[in-house]
């Protein structure tokens, strides 16, 4: 079964950002990566590299019933994973970006179903589910990630303007090493994630990482 992972921009509208994509076989080798705009595009990206059995992980609000205050699980993860500094954004029906309901419903309408992970991992189809890295990330101890989450999102507390990027970025090379030795042990596995990330799973001269990745390609 191929897995796709989503990392969707929440926004939908004339102006949004863009959406990262990626599909990996079972061998962990990455069978496609790109970048896409818009729910409809994002969408078609799922539905074109998925294959006959595949499960799509995307990481946004999916389902979202609650007309006020947070979700449950939302709720949830600061409970349980605030020790490590993880919690979530709060979102419900009066949220302004909820791309992410959009698109569970349009793959819905092409055949999808969604999951939502109670009953195990999926043996059949094609399925979404809602997936937030964070916690896989402190979740995980062979990760290494015993007192807080790593910074390579929002801008640390106290960085002086000049030291963010470094610091977010450094943040996402640590990130990114944690699993890479395993993963690497193969390495005919990994060549298109070289390809992909340049061999520098972190630059520091203030070059967009997209941009970067449109150069090495996929």
């Amino acid at each position: 079964m191929r897995v796709l992972g989503i990392d969707l921009a929440w926004a939908d509208g004339a102006m949004v950002n863009e959406t990262g994509a990626v599909a990996i076989e079972p061998d962990v080798s990455i069978a496609a990566a790109g970048w896409t705009v818009g729910v409809e595009a994002t969408a078609a990206w799922i539905d074109e590299h998925a294959g006959a059995r595949a499960t799509v992980f995307i990481d946004a609000p999916l389902l979202v019933l609650n007309s006020k205050k947070q979700r449950l699980c939302e709720k949830q993860v600061g409970q349980r994973y605030g020790r490590w500094k993880v919690s979530a954004n709060s979102t419900n029906k009066d949220s302004s970006r909820l791309a992410g309901v959009r698109l569970r419903a349009m793959l819905e309408t092409m055949g999808w179903r969604y999951d939502d992970g109670t009953t195990g991992p999926p043996s059949a189809g094609r399925t979404i589910s809602e997936c937030y890295p964070y916690t896989a990330l402190v979740g995980a101890h062979e990760l290494g990630y015993s007192d807080e989450r790593p910074r390579y999102k929002r801008k640390p507390p106290r960085d002086a303007d000049d030291l963010e990027s470094v610091s977010r970025k450094g943040g996402c090379a640590e990130a990114v090493g944690s699993w890479m030795p395993g993963a690497t042990r193969d390495r005919s596995r990994c060549s298109a994630s070289a390809r992909i990330s340049g061999g520098d799973p972190a630059p520091r001269d203030g070059r967009s990482w997209r941009d970067r990745l449109r150069e090495t390609g996929s």
